[in-house]
């Protein structure tokens, strides 16, 4: 017996409730809402992979403001913009260094050291320079970051449209629950 299909064998016993998996629920469920609330595909394929890019951008602090302004200068889906953005958080973790590194080696400026010793050391010797160095790293990767969104969203959106455009017409015939059983 499938969990969805009532038991025939005792006609009184309500059907179990449908459980879906965390990924369901916090991404799939609010995109299915936003499609059935009568956003459209192609728009909210562009505040996700927008969501998605700035998510990942190696100024730690930024990726919710960023978001809300290109959401509404682009007229964007703010929910949309902000789940993609919230989905790749720990990618924004983990890239942060490699950005930084790429940047160095794209702008010929020193490598960041990765050993906390030196970077205390240089902090204790020379804390302008560093903090200087600290920005000009930071500045160097964002704009690194930059260039690659400017690549890649177009390329995400035109990607997801289609999926998205599918789930619409299975919104449209009711064939996935929008709200799961209870």
């Amino acid at each position: 017996m499938q969990p969805d299909e009532p038991n025939r064998n005792h006609p009184s016993q309500t059907p179990a409730p449908v459980h879906h998996n965390w990924i369901y629920r916090r991404i799939a469920l609010p995109v299915l809402a936003l499609l059935r609330m009568g956003a459209s595909p192609e728009k909210l394929a562009w505040s996700i992979a927008v969501g998605l890019l700035i998510g990942i951008n190696p100024i730690l602090g930024t990726t919710t403001i960023l978001c809300l302004a290109l959401a509404f200068i682009f007229r964007l889906n703010v929910a949309a913009s902000q789940l993609g953005n919230h989905i790749v958080y720990p990618l924004q973790l983990i890239l942060i260094i490699p950005f930084i590194r790429l940047a160095s080696r794209v702008f010929h400026t020193a490598p960041m050291p990765l050993s906390a010793n030196e970077l205390l050391h240089a902090a204790r010797q020379h804390p302008l320079a560093l903090s200087r160095q600290l920005w000009v790293w930071e500045w160097h990767a964002f704009l690194l970051w930059t260039a690659i969104a400017v690549i890649t969203i177009p390329i995400i959106a035109l990607a997801i449209t289609p999926v998205l455009r599918l789930l619409l017409g299975r919104v449209r015939a009711h064939k996935y629950p929008v709200i799961p059983a209870i």
